[in-house]
C-alpha cells in the first residue's frame, strides 16, 4: 500500500478511473454483441440501428481515451464491412 499522501491519492484515482474504463468497455462490447446478434438473425433494419449505436459507443470510448482512436476506427470499419457483406 502507498505510504505517502500523494501516492494514496493516486491509488484512489487509479481505482476510480479503472472502474470507469471497465464500464465503458463493457458498454462497447455489449453494443457490438447486439449488432452481431441482429446480423446473424438476418434483421437488416435492426442491424443497421445497432451498427449506428455500436459505432457511436466506439467513438465515445475513443474520445475519452479508453480505446485508441485507430483501434476504434478499425472496429467500426470491420463492423460496417460485416454489415455490407451480409447484403450479398
Amino acid at each position: 500500500m502507498a505510504r505517502h499522501k500523494s501516492a494514496q491519492k493516486r491509488a484512489r484515482q487509479s481505482e476510480v478511473r479503472a472502474a470507469r474504463n471497465n464500464s465503458i468497455k463493457h458498454r462497447v462490447s455489449h453494443k457490438i454483441r447486439l449488432f452481431r446478434e441482429a446480423l446473424t438473425s438476418g434483421d437488416r433494419a435492426k442491424a443497421s440501428e445497432t451498427l449506428a449505436c455500436a459505432s457511436r459507443e466506439l467513438q465515445k470510448a475513443a474520445s475519452k481515451g479508453v480505446l485508441h482512436i485507430r483501434n476504434a476506427a478499425r472496429r467500426i470499419s470491420r463492423l460496417a464491412l460485416a454489415f455490407n457483406s451480409s447484403a450479398k
